[in-house]
């Protein structure tokens, strides 16, 4: 089943950008590449992350962001959106949050991929812009885009298909792990229902769970 394609396959190294009255490190303002890049397990060649601790390594291998929310994001900000606008390496066609589930394994080119977690925004996003409210924005919306983990190394290149290759059983979609984390906050039959999916990246794995043990916490005190 195709889902999609990679509309832009986009790519940064590290620079320091002025912010407020100090300079931050990041990778965030991706370019396209032309061209095929081998992916490996914790991410593109040519590719960096300015903070290792919640963006990059395997279960961040790839950030994924729809075209599909483009004119969105126009309309709002009255300006033309661009691949790469939202800090993602693969910009991609008719996909979103909610055609894919925490757990889909995806052919793309070469490789094989897999949902891993919805993509969190930071305020590197907000800055990219100057836009200090957009970290809400794309929470509020939905419109997070997610992340892939590598499970087969491949060359990838703009053009390829994104085939989906097998639904994840539990069938929690991207959106809807987004309900609950962003959303639903005391949602407890949807936390367990998320935890439950083992594919889930261990960062959401640990808010998660601590998020759970304090509402068992409050309800064993009549809080």
């Amino acid at each position: 089943m195709k889902l999609g394609m990679l509309q832009s396959l986009n790519v940064s190294l590290l620079e320091s950008v002025p912010f407020g009255k100090k300079e931050v490190v990041t990778g965030i303002n991706k370019k396209p590449y032309s061209g095929a890049l081998l992916l490996g397990m914790t991410g593109l060649p040519g590719d960096a992350q300015g903070d290792t601790v919640f963006h990059g390594g395997p279960d961040k291998a790839v950030c994924v962001y729809s075209a599909v929310h483009f004119p969105y994001w126009a309309d709002r900000w009255e300006r033309a959106v661009l691949p790469g606008a939202f800090g993602e390496n693969f910009t991609v066609s008719a996909l979103t949050e909610h055609s894919v589930c925490i757990g889909d394994t995806v052919a793309i080119g070469h490789a094989l991929v897999q949902v891993s977690q919805p993509r969190q925004p930071c305020f590197k996003l907000g800055m990219k812009h100057g836009l200090p409210g957009l970290q809400l924005d794309v929470e509020e919306t939905g419109f997070t885009g997610f992340y892939f983990r590598v499970l087969q190394e491949g060359f990838v290149a703009e053009g390829d298909a994104l085939t989906l290759q097998k639904r994840h059983p539990a069938g929690i979609t991207v959106a809807e792990a987004n309900r609950v984390m962003h959303t639903d906050k005391r949602d407890r039959d949807g936390i367990v229902r998320l935890l439950a999916v083992g594919e889930l990246a261990e960062s959401w794995r640990q808010s998660l769970t601590k998020r759970l043990a304090k509402l068992d916490e409050e309800a064993e005190s009549g809080g």
